[in-house]
């Protein structure tokens, strides 16, 4: 039996571990957008309350998006693995 990890699978893990804070961030910056804009639509919106919720997005999205598109990736990766059908 084969003891050394195979290093294609190990670097998919990295990207995996990468993919999910990815993701993390990027929701977590869209939720704290979303925060930021009801707090605004209750008190008032203001200068800096819009520029903290486009920035807030644009941000997320460039955290989130890439980490969707990777995630899809390494996921059909797996199941490529599984199923053996390269």
């Amino acid at each position: 039996m084969n003891t050394e990890a195979d290093p294609i699978r190990v670097q998919r893990a990295k990207v995996a571990d990468l993919v999910s804070k990815g993701m993390r961030l990027g929701s977590a910056l869209y939720v704290l957008s979303s925060v930021i804009f009801f707090a605004g639509f209750m008190t008032g919106f203001t200068r800096t309350v819009v520029v903290l919720v486009v920035g807030l997005i644009i941000v997320g999205s460039i955290f989130l998006a890439p980490a969707m598109v990777f995630n899809y990736g390494v996921k059909a990766a797996e199941r490529a693995d599984r199923n053996d059908d390269w």
